[in-house]
């Protein structure tokens, strides 16, 4: 049998669910599923992180050869970063180019590091999309992790786009849904 003071008074349940409802959103604020310029930059960086930026993205197939001046520019350079061995065929103007030992790890999309955002610019409000809550955010990044082949002049003159990519800070679009853990780069 339960008596008057064992039950809470209706004042103290009304006080207990207005505490909550102030509660629970200063709680999601700091959850890795709000809609914050952080845990946007979070989520980028993990993406980025499993996908490189590369100097080919559609992968060469090894043994590659050309007659194409701008292919054998580039290829020279990375051969003159020792990723690569050339043989000239004087004969019919192809050079044909193998990976060396070290190059072997990089091959045969030669990546060179990875976007580093560093800022979240603006975003959209999120709005349901796509079966998911999304949003779209513009960024600023680096490219982290760049390796020393990457570096020379002859590979930067070589590759214009890599040169540039890796000169400073750059920016960037992307669109971000929200799932129960996190945000992310939708797939």
């Amino acid at each position: 049998m339960h008596t008057a003071q064992s039950r809470p008074a209706p004042t103290k349940v009304l006080t207990l669910i207005a505490l909550a409802s102030v509660l629970l959103p200063l709680a999601a604020c700091h959850s890795d599923t709000a809609a914050t310029p952080d845990n946007f930059i979070a989520a980028l960086n993990a993406h980025f992180v499993a996908h490189p930026e590369c100097l080919f993205p559609e992968a060469p197939r090894f043994p590659y050869e050309t007659s194409d001046p701008v292919k054998t520019a580039q290829m020279d350079a990375l051969a003159g970063s020792l990723m690569l061995t050339v043989k000239k065929e004087p004969n019919i103007h192809v050079s044909r180019y193998i990976p060396t030992a070290i190059g072997e790890r990089a091959a045969p999309r030669f990546c060179y590091g990875h976007r580093n955002v560093t800022a979240i610019d603006s975003f959209t409000p999120p709005a349901p999309a796509n079966g998911f809550t999304e949003t779209h955010v513009a960024y600023r990044y680096t490219i982290a992790e760049v390796p020393v082949w990457a570096k020379s002049d002859a590979m930067r003159a070589a590759f214009p786009a890599m040169a540039l990519a890796t000169g400073g800070t750059s920016t960037g679009k992307a669109t971000l849904a929200a799932t129960m853990a996190a945000w992310q780069v939708p797939e």
